[in-house]
């Protein structure tokens, strides 16, 4: 008889399937719900205020009133030199992320931010978290040529909307560097509650300026729709998410979850076209992306390299599995909110380069939590 699948695994397995339904799923829902072609609500940051507002509120509830989860020692310094700085960066990334929606098709979205590890490694050497690296740097041109590559043979080609895109993708890859540099510094650690309870009600102030400028006006004056089942559903889903990549995180390693967000990037591509008929993908954009892949690949496998190395040759087996395990495991200490894409991996005590390429999934999950 054939041996049984465990229990863990097929819940490992259910976890990654929630994971990749919720991320595509919530990525191909805003582009449905900002694009004027379908539910007409092109005003990107109201709906991610709306995100923040309700993510906040249900933190708030979890942690004050319902008492889930502690809050943890948060001082006005801590506040002031790390939460807000984030936020702030995490806002922009949001922003911009959801921007670009009503200027690119989400295929296209999904292939510029294979920039993402690019984009983090760069702002890892810029803020002295690692330093520039050969073979990291062919791979980084690897990834780059890739997405120029893709852009090139894109039909529906946009630069208002690319500009924003990778400028989100940059804010994201900053906010990332930042928490590396100033929450673990400081030895704070949030589970995916508590950062939500601290950094979205931030986000949201920090959203409410541009939207002050920017959108107020247009609320005011034009007939858009508001359908409150939409946004709450909408919100319900951008919220699952950051919880659904909290358990994978938690019972998969960070090689496992990038395998999947790869597989999900694919599929929201694939979905994309289906759903959206005006997305057009040329056979420039499929060569230009799987360039970009193998880039991405290549600097997934230097980061397994480096961890291995960084294991010392006297350690015993049942060491080695020991500490490979505590290193798992801390990823459900960690929890940063937010990628995917969209697109959100933790981070821990391992090399610089370790560090950047682990942060570097979350962000390309990122979008997942709140954009794209």
């Amino acid at each position: 008889m054939p041996k049984m699948i465990s229990k863990p695994l097929l819940l490992t397995y259910f976890y990654l399937f929630i994971y990749i339904l919720l991320s595509s799923g919530v990525i191909l829902y805003n582009k449905w719900v900002l694009s004027p072609k379908y539910f007409n609500f092109p005003l990107p940051i109201t709906l991610t205020m709306i995100h923040m507002g309700f993510s906040g509120l249900v933190a708030f509830l979890l942690v004050r009133v319902f008492k889930v989860v502690a809050p943890v020692k948060m001082t006005f310094e801590i506040y002031a030199t790390c939460v807000i700085p984030i936020s702030a960066f995490f806002a922009s990334s949001l922003w911009f992320g959801n921007t670009a929606y009503l200027h690119i098709s989400v295929a296209f979205i999904q292939m510029l931010k294979a920039l993402m590890p690019v984009a983090t490694f760069i702002m890892a050497v810029l803020c002295g978290t690692d330093k520039p690296r050969c073979d990291v740097f062919t791979n980084m041109l690897l990834v780059s040529v890739g997405v120029v590559i893709s852009s090139y043979g894109e039909i529906h080609f946009n630069v208002v909307g690319t500009v924003y895109q990778v400028t989100g993708i940059f804010a994201e890859a900053l906010r990332l560097v930042l928490t590396q540099v100033l929450l673990q510094k400081k030895g704070l650690t949030l589970n995916p509650i508590t950062s939500l309870y601290y950094i979205a009600p931030c986000s949201f102030v920090f959203l409410f300026v541009p939207w002050l400028l920017l959108e107020k006006s247009a609320i005011e004056y034009s007939q858009f729709q508001f359908n409150f089942w939409i946004f709450f559903s909408n919100a319900l889903c951008a919220l699952a998410l950051n919880f659904s990549i909290f358990l994978v995180i938690g019972r998969t390693g960070a090689v496992t979850i990038r395998v999947a967000g790869v597989l999900k990037d694919w599929i929201l591509i694939a979905l994309s076209t289906v759903i959206f008929p005006e997305s057009i993908i040329t056979r420039l954009n499929i060569i230009g992306y799987a360039i970009a892949l193998c880039g991405v690949v290549m600097y997934n496998y230097i980061k397994v390299k480096d961890v291995r190395a960084s294991q010392l040759p006297s350690e015993s087996i049942p060491e080695r599995i020991s500490k490979d395990w505590k290193m798992e495991k801390k990823s459900s200490d960690i929890f940063i909110p937010g990628g995917a894409g969209s697109a959100s991996d933790d981070v821990d005590e391992e090399t610089p380069l370790t560090q950047s390429t682990r942060l570097s999934h979350i962000g390309r999950t990122q979008a997942g939590n709140y954009a794209a």
